[in-house]
């Protein structure tokens, strides 16, 4: 019998609340599981070998409450199934986290963060030895945009703990040489940076992008735009918040393209928070370019997704392959994985090359 996978789960926003709610509808629904997975069963590990065995978060609707209420919490939107009965560790208690700059000024009233009693450091002692009690294997972090301090503390954490790390948000950490040194030294594995959709509009910007490459059209300028009603979207109103999700985004894109374009020719990124969307996201993307015979041509395309179903299957993955790692002693970021899921990977390769790539690491044909 394969062992179950423990999680610790930082941020029980939307994400994940449809994490947690597609696995309890695989769970009850087994027959679906040929429909939105990419693999059913990774090493040995199927999606209901998930456990949850530690939550944390700031909202007053969240923290204190079990998870399998906690997912319904204000503000999250997702209401995919009405109980979570069939998950191990639904039980479990949302503890405490540190705000730090987890909470942007236009989210604030949406969230309705906790009043902290305690300081960080208070916080920090008692998260440890929590973690520690929990006999987790890793920690997947959640957190909003722009939570820069507030990721790093969490890393910070993973390191201490001696757990695995994989980092679905766009703050640098696989990524950053420096802090992809500090685990390969433990010895513990990394996945990230920012998840990418299973099917949304970076991977399809992408793929476009691609395609002109390998049938020999130039492209000349290009655009993205997002809009939805989530607080992601409200968030990220702030545009200082946004300065690491632009880049992710933009070099998701760039990376399949020969030469780079010109910052002026390339826009990428959130447009706007439109409240009645709720947990819908629109994508608006053009390429203008040239064919054969310095012709021109132009490329329209609206891309409409619940955006947390969008990182729940990405997310299975990446936990699966943690474990993986973690069951092998594989340590450090882990290039295939976060090169196939996130868009801010230590190494950028086609998706073609990095689900190659993955496949090759499930397999035991290569490391890392």
């Amino acid at each position: 019998m394969t062992k179950k996978i423990k999680v610790v789960f930082v941020g029980i926003g939307n994400c994940f609340s449809g994490l947690v709610q597609g696995i309890q509808y695989y769970i009850t629904n087994p027959e679906k599981q040929k429909i939105g997975l990419m693999h059913n069963v990774i090493g040995g590990y199927g999606i209901n070998d998930i456990e949850i065995v530690g939550a944390y978060d700031i909202g007053k609707y969240k923290v204190g409450k079990k998870v399998s209420e906690a997912i319904y919490g204000k503000p999250n939107e997702v209401r995919w199934v009405k109980n979570i009965d069939s998950i191990t560790g639904n039980d479990v208690i949302v503890k405490e986290a540190p705000i730090l700059d987890g909470v942007g000024k236009y989210v604030r009233d949406m969230f309705e963060p906790i009043e902290q009693t305690k300081t960080v450091e208070q916080l920090h002692d008692e998260i440890v030895e929590e973690i520690k009690k929990s006999e987790a294997t890793m920690i997947v972090n959640y957190l909003p945009v722009g939570s820069e301090k507030a990721v790093q503390f969490w890393a910070n954490i993973a390191l201490e703990t001696n757990k695995a790390f994989v980092n679905n948000m766009p703050v640098f950490i696989a990524s950053n040489q420096e802090w992809a040194k500090r685990f390969k030294d433990k010895n513990l594995p990394i996945i990230g940076d920012d998840i990418k959709s299973q099917f949304g509009a970076t991977i399809v910007h992408r793929v476009l992008t691609w395609l002109c490459k390998e049938r020999g059209v130039k492209i000349d300028n290009t655009y993205q735009l997002n809009v939805g009603g989530n607080t992601d979207f409200a968030n990220m109103t702030e545009h200082t918040r946004l300065q690491s999700k632009k880049i992710s985004k933009t070099e998701s894109v760039q990376s399949q393209l020969k030469e780079p374009l010109k910052d002026e020719n390339i826009y990428i990124g959130p447009s706007d928070y439109i409240p009645f969307l709720k947990n819908k996201k629109l994508a608006f993307m053009r390429i203008e370019g040239k064919m054969f015979a310095d012709v021109p041509f132009n490329l329209e395309l609206r891309l409409e997704v619940d955006d947390k179903a969008n990182s729940g299957g990405t997310s299975i993955e990446a936990i699966r392959l943690a474990q993986i790692a973690l069951d092998r002693g594989i340590g450090g970021p882990i290039y295939s994985a976060s090169s196939y899921l996130m868009k801010h990977p230590p190494r950028q390769t086609s998706d073609a090359e990095a689900k190659q790539a993955v496949d090759d690491f499930i397999n035991g044909k290569r490391s890392d």
